[in-house]
């Protein structure tokens, strides 16, 4: 039986999402920045750890300068 990278414990098959190549449980499956919920395939990576698309990947890890970067305009919950 897989284990979440996140909580690790085991996922049965009912309660698993797979992203990045491994199976997690679907409230496991959160940004690393935000704790915003994600979907399979629907975000970003980095060093095998999930981020949000927008804004925290692309503020941590995207370009810099004017108009690029920073998690301002992002809902923290």
């Amino acid at each position: 039986m897989p284990k979440c990278p996140k909580c690790n414990k085991e996922v049965y098959f009912a309660e698993k999402v797979t992203s990045l190549g491994k199976d997690w449980h679907r409230p496991c499956l959160k940004c690393e920045k935000c704790s915003k919920t994600l979907t399979s395939g629907g975000h970003a990576e980095h060093d095998g750890k999930p981020y949000c698309n927008k804004p925290c990947y692309a503020a941590l890890f995207g370009p810099k300068g004017f108009g690029h970067g920073g998690t301002e305009s992002h809902t923290f919950n």
